[in-house]
């Protein structure tokens, strides 16, 4: 089983834009939810947590502008990034959606291909090992792109499972990770998984990681989850 793909929630109005956001998306690799309006953008946000949002910035009723405010504001979803599309390509109004909390700004209309790069741009930051980037911490190394782990300089045997699990821990070294949020990102939102199967792969995982007399980096939060450090 893959990692979990990255989500992205693209808020457009107009369908077939929406449609072509979303065939090129996907055929990047990335899950797509779809929303065409800001009310029903914002329960999104709520209900899927998405690793990134293509936010359009004219919108009925609530507008992008204000939806990035609302997500940004949040502590529970000021870490999206978000891309804003807009036909308003004046320089006032791009450190208007700039200030208001987006990550980048693309005026319409757009190259798809730029696009895709900027998305990728964003999700290296947020989430590096979908990316196939590099990762470390303390003395454990995670190569993405290798699909290797090593720690002290010593090759470390994971399963997969086990790997996408630390890969989840080390983008956000010291976040408490939520068994619900740790299922999502490691098995993915459309596999049903008992939460108590994350409790036997982490015990895998700290094997693995203490087999060469290490000490356990992985931290039990009682009443919530797990953390890395």
């Amino acid at each position: 089983m893959a990692q979990a793909q990255p989500c992205v929630l693209v808020v457009e109005d107009e369908g077939a834009q929406r449609e072509v956001l979303k065939y090129n998306l996907e055929a990047e690799g990335f899950s797509v939810v779809l929303a065409e309006n800001g009310d029903e953008a914002m329960l999104l946000v709520a209900e899927e947590q998405p690793d990134l949002i293509v936010l359009d910035w004219m919108l009925p009723n609530v507008s992008g502008i204000e939806i990035c405010r609302r997500v940004k504001a949040d502590p529970q979803t000021r870490q999206i990034p978000i891309i804003m599309l807009s036909a308003r390509s004046e320089e006032v109004d791009r450190v208007r959606g700039l200030e208001t909390g987006a990550d980048d700004y693309v005026v319409k209309p757009y190259s798809v291909v730029e696009l895709m790069a900027r998305l990728r741009t964003q999700l290296r930051r947020t989430r590096p090992a979908s990316m196939g980037e590099r990762l470390s911490y303390a003395d454990i190394i995670l190569d993405a792109g290798e699909h290797r782990v090593f720690r002290g300089g010593q090759a470390l045997h994971l399963g997969p499972t086990e790997f996408r699990l630390l890969s989840t821990l080390m983008e956000k070294p010291g976040r408490v990770w939520t068994r619900e949020q740790l299922l999502d990102r490691v098995w993915g939102r459309d596999i049903y998984v008992d939460t108590r199967t994350i409790d036997v792969h982490v015990g895998r995982l700290r094997k693995a990681l203490m087999a060469n007399g290490g000490d356990n980096p992985v931290r039990t939060v009682r009443g919530t989850g797990y953390a890395l450090g």
